[in-house]
């Protein structure tokens, strides 16, 4: 082989053109935005669900000592008989900070003898009101 078949073609050049290098340059780029945009959503999503996930805990908390109480307890008080009794606010725990609990408490609903507890935990989320809404029933055991 010749020197001039070594080389190729006359006029070729190797490497990139700057168009081939601007084109490579802008597909990267719209990639890592694209990533990026993806990332920040996640953290949104994230911090979400754990917004959701402390509130349904407390939630869960304060419905298992209504439940740890006697079926004649104040707290589980039906006053009209049959109908939703509203408990509002009460006393929380350190760890309920910045969540607002109230319950409701209908007597034999579904069925005789036993107690719907319906408690609701709402928050303030960058000026929006959330909740999450937790339902039991209570019976009383003979």
């Amino acid at each position: 082989m010749s020197a001039k078949e070594k080389k190729g073609k006359k006029g070729e050049a190797d490497g990139f053109t700057l168009l081939e290098v601007i084109i490579a340059i802008s597909i990267l780029t719209f990639g890592l935005l694209a990533v990026a945009t993806m990332q920040t959503t996640a953290i949104r999503g994230n911090y979400n669900a754990n917004r959701i996930t402390e509130a349904t805990t407390v939630g869960q908390d304060r419905l298992e000592e209504l439940l740890g109480l006697p079926y004649g307890h104040g707290d589980l008080s039906d006053p009209a008989g049959g109908g939703a009794t509203n408990h509002p606010n009460p006393p929380t725990p350190t760890a309920t900070v910045g969540y607002t609990i109230n319950y409701t408490v209908e007597s034999d609903v579904p069925v005789t003898n036993s107690k719907l507890i319906r408690l609701t935990v709402s928050w303030q989320d960058k000026g929006v009101q959330k909740q999450t809404l937790l339902t039991c029933v209570k019976p009383q055991l003979l």
